[in-house]
C-alpha cells in the first residue's frame, strides 16, 4: 500500500516502518498490478464485556464510562471510525486501479463476511459503507446475532493430553525459564500501575476478601475441547481491566477521566495495554494452539485468495483471530508504533494483498493496517495524505523479492504447512 513518510525521526527509530511508508515507486507500478485485497479485521471499538456485578465493576471504586451501547457491541464512535477506513481502503483500492469510483461489482468480485456477533457484523457494515457506498453490500453472517460461528469462534478441535502437554511446553516457553511466573514476573509493573488506577485496594473486590492485588503469578491455563483457552490467575483479572481502560481511553474525550483521575503518560497507557498484549498471545499464539483454533480461518481465507474471479474479501472477526492466523503463519514477531496496543490495535486488519506482474506471476505482500491511537482518539478521516498506519509483516523462513513480496506459491505454501500442522494433531 502506498504510504507517506511520518517524519524524520521515525524514520530514524522505525526503519521498518519507514520501509511500509515510502511511497510505491512508478517503477513498482509499472511493473506490478494490484489484482485481489483479503482481509481480517478485527471489529471496532465496542463497548465492555461485563456487565452490573462481575468482577470488572467490582475490581473499582470508581464508574467505568456510561457506553453508547449495550454490553460488547459496537459504539458509535467505533462505527464511525470504521465507515473512515473504509472510505480509506476505497480511496486506495481505486488509487491502484482495482476498482472505479462508485463500483458496484458482481457478487463475484466482493465478498463480506463477518462473525454473527454485533460488534463484528456491524463492523463490516460500517467498513461496506465507507468502502462501497452505492453497492448495498451484503454482510454475509450465518447465524442470528450474537452467535458465534465456528469458523470465527478460537475453540480447540483437538485437545488430547498430548496436545495439552506441548501446549503448556510451548506456553511456559514464553517466560523463559521461569515458565508461567515468568511471564507474569514479566507484567510486574503494569500490574502494579493498574491496581493503582483501578484503585483496587479500595474497591468493593478488595473488601469483600475476593482481591486485593494482582499477586497470582501461578496462572492455570484451561485447554478443552470445545472450548477457546481459557485461565486462572491475575492475568485474567488484569487482562479484564486493562481490556476496559483501553476501550474506555478510545471512547472518552477526557483522557483523565478514562484513567480515573489519573494524569497517564502514553508510555503508561501502553503499560496498561500490554497486559491484553501478553493474554492474547499466552492463550492463542504458541504454535500448536494457533493451528488448533484459527484452523477453519486458514481453510478460508487460503481459499478466498485463490478464489477466481474475486477482488476484495473483507472477514470479520476479533483480535484472537487476528492473533492466532499470523502466529499458525509464523509471522515474526512485530511491535507496533503509534499504538498503545502492540499487536492488534481495536480495528486493525490482517491485509493480504495479491499482486501481478507483466508476466503473469503472482505475489502478495502481508501487513497490518490501523489506525494509530491519535487517530482513534480524535476520530481523523483518512485519506491518501493522511493514512492509517500499514506496517509490513515477514513470514519466518521465506525471502521475500527486492519489492518486498512473496510469491503466491510460497504464501499458499504457509498456508498448506499450518492446515497440515492441525491435522498432525493427535
Amino acid at each position: 500500500m502506498r504510504i507517506r513518510v511520518m517524519n524524520l525521526m521515525l524514520l530514524l527509530l522505525c526503519p521498518l516502518l519507514a520501509m511500509a511508508q515510502l511511497e510505491r515507486s512508478q517503477a513498482f507500478r509499472d511493473q506490478y498490478k494490484l489484482k485481489e485485497v483479503v482481509i481480517l479485521s478485527r471489529h471496532n471499538i465496542r463497548s465492555s464485556l461485563s456487565v452490573n456485578g462481575s468482577m470488572l465493576q467490582k475490581m473499582t471504586p470508581h464508574q467505568w464510562i456510561k457506553w453508547s451501547a449495550a454490553p460488547s457491541e459496537l459504539t458509535l464512535r467505533g462505527g464511525a471510525l470504521e465507515t473512515i477506513m473504509g472510505q480509506f481502503f476505497r480511496k486506495w483500492t481505486i488509487d491502484e486501479g482495482l476498482f472505479v469510483e462508485n463500483a458496484t461489482p458482481s457478487v463475484d468480485e466482493v465478498h463480506f463476511y463477518a462473525n454473527s456477533m454485533q460488534r463484528t457484523v456491524a463492523t463490516a457494515q460500517y467498513f461496506s459503507s465507507g468502502f462501497m457506498p452505492l453497492a448495498n453490500l451484503r454482510i454475509h453472517h450465518r447465524f442470528t446475532p450474537s452467535k458465534m460461528d465456528p469458523v470465527f469462534f478460537p475453540a480447540l478441535t483437538k485437545s488430547s493430553e498430548a496436545f495439552k502437554a506441548q501446549a503448556m511446553k510451548e506456553i511456559a516457553a514464553m517466560g523463559g525459564k521461569k515458565g508461567i511466573v515468568g511471564i507474569n514476573e514479566g507484567l510486574k509493573d503494569s500490574y502494579q500501575l493498574l491496581e493503582k488506577v483501578l484503585d483496587l485496594k479500595n474497591s468493593p473486590a478488595c473488601k469483600g476478601g475476593e482481591l486485593c492485588a494482582f499477586d497470582d503469578y501461578n496462572t492455570k491455563l484451561i485447554l478443552e475441547k470445545g472450548d477457546e483457552p481459557n485461565m486462572k490467575g491475575s492475568l485474567k483479572f488484569a487482562n479484564s481491566a486493562s481490556d476496559a481502560f483501553i476501550l474506555q481511553f478510545y471512547e472518552d474525550k477526557d483522557p483523565v477521566q478514562a484513567g480515573f483521575g489519573h494524569k497517564l503518560t502514553a508510555a503508561e497507557w501502553e503499560k496498561i495495554a500490554k497486559v491484553k498484549d501478553v493474554y492474547g498471545d499466552v492463550l492463542f499464539t504458541a504454535p500448536i494452539v494457533a493451528v488448533n483454533v484459527a484452523h477453519p480461518l486458514l481453510v478460508y481465507m487460503k481459499d478466498e485468495l485463490n478464489a477466481k474471479n474475486r477482488k476484495f474479501t473483507f472477514l470479520c472477526g476479533h483480535d484472537s483471530n487476528i492473533a492466532s492466523v499470523g502466529a499458525a503463519l509464523e509471522i515474526e514477531e512485530y511491535s507496533l508504533p503509534k499504538s498503545i496496543e502492540k499487536k492488534t490495535p481495536i480495528g486493525s486488519k490482517l491485509v493480504f494483498e495479491k499482486w501481478v506482474d507483466k508476466a503473469g506471476k503472482e505475489f502478495v505482500s502481508v501487513n497490518i493496517v490501523y489506525q494509530t491511537t491519535e487517530q482513534l482518539r480524535e476520530v481523523q478521516l483518512l485519506d491518501m495524505e493522511n493514512p492509517p498506519v500499514v506496517f509490513p509483516l515477514k513470514l519466518k523462513g521465506i525471502t521475500a523479492n527486492a519489492d518486498g513480496l512473496y510469491t503466491l506459491e510460497s504464501v499458499n505454501g504457509r498456508f498448506d504447512k499450518a492446515i497440515r500442522a492441525y491435522e498432525a494433531i493427535k
